[in-house]
């Protein structure tokens, strides 16, 4: 069920919410967080609430989205509300703030917030130079950003060291799980043999090998050089190699190990929705990515 609500006030969508829960029988209980969705995307706000609602499967949550247009229009408020069918394992509330009310978004948003249940605040696209600073971000115990869908990528990773705080975590890092398992399996069959240098190659606007070729270099202390080209990832070893590559846009990479068969293994893009779902499984300090960051220093870009 999907209610429109335009030109209305926080105390009206409040009462349409209570009134939907009583008449639909949707309820709070079981909401275990309230994901708050900054953008300035209107038109990438619909992908964000699809990734959001595949990601409350898991982690059953209000969904708040705040699509933010600060141009110089008379201050309103726009609202919808979705719930069953259209809000996942979710409810999902729509505000989209107009004129001089999207540069009080924590006040729009703090009537939602669900009492007792953490906040995450997640900006699909543009996000805060610190996040930890910014009005929502300072109420949320998570706070998510995405360099993917910045104006430019490899900058925008590289500034989160500096803006880091307990909690902060970017979507880039989740899409290379499935790559850092793989390494790390390669690393423990290779234990004997050290490694004596890295190279990371892949698309020059794809932040998440930036962060991969940060998380090797501070975990292995060899060089590491990140490339423009072809994707893959290869580890010299004094007296061996390991590589893995695939296609920019295929979905199998080959291992190939020195001494041993080439292996197939399923390693496609990660979507936005299944990194979100594994961000939201940890609330806490995420310590290993905070070292990727600070390794980044440590990469040789060719």
């Amino acid at each position: 069920m999907i209610v429109d609500l335009p030109s209305t006030t926080t105390g009206a969508v409040s009462k349409k919410l209570m009134e939907l829960r009583e008449t639909g029988g949707a309820v709070t209980l079981g909401r275990v967080l309230t994901l708050v969705v900054m953008t300035r995307d209107s038109a990438g706000a619909e992908t964000a609430i699809e990734a959001a609602n595949e990601a409350s499967r898991e982690h059953p949550c209000r969904v708040i989205v705040l699509a933010l247009d600060s141009r110089d229009t008379e201050p309103k408020l726009d609202a919808q509300i979705r719930v069953g069918g259209d809000a996942g394992a979710s409810e999902v509330v729509v505000l989209r703030l107009y004129g001089e009310m999207a540069e009080h978004e924590e006040s729009v948003l703090m009537p939602f917030l669900l009492p007792d249940t953490p906040v995450v605040a997640w900006w699909p696209d543009v996000a805060p130079p610190v996040p930890s600073k910014d009005p929502v971000g300072r109420l949320a115990i998570r706070r998510i950003t995405d360099a993917t869908n910045a104006a430019d990528p490899k900058a925008a990773i590289a500034s989160r060291l500096d803006s880091y705080s307990e909690g902060d975590s970017d979507l880039a890092w989740s899409r290379i799980t499935y790559w850092r398992a793989l390494l790390t399996s390669a690393l423990d069959q290779h234990a004997s043999d050290p490694v004596v240098s890295v190279v990371v190659s892949g698309l020059r606007e794809e932040p998440a090998l930036d962060i991969l070729a940060g998380w090797l270099a501070a975990r292995l202390h060899v060089k590491v050089v990140r490339k423009v080209g072809d994707l893959f990832v290869k580890m010299n070893m004094e007296n061996s190699s390991v590589s893995i590559a695939r296609p920019q846009t295929g979905t199998t990479a080959t291992l190939v190990r020195t001494g041993q068969p080439d292996s197939r293994v399923t390693l496609g893009r990660r979507e936005t929705r299944d990194c979100l779902a594994e961000e939201l499984r940890r609330l806490d300090r995420d310590e290993i990515y905070e070292e990727a960051l600070a390794g980044l220093a440590k990469v040789t870009y060719e």
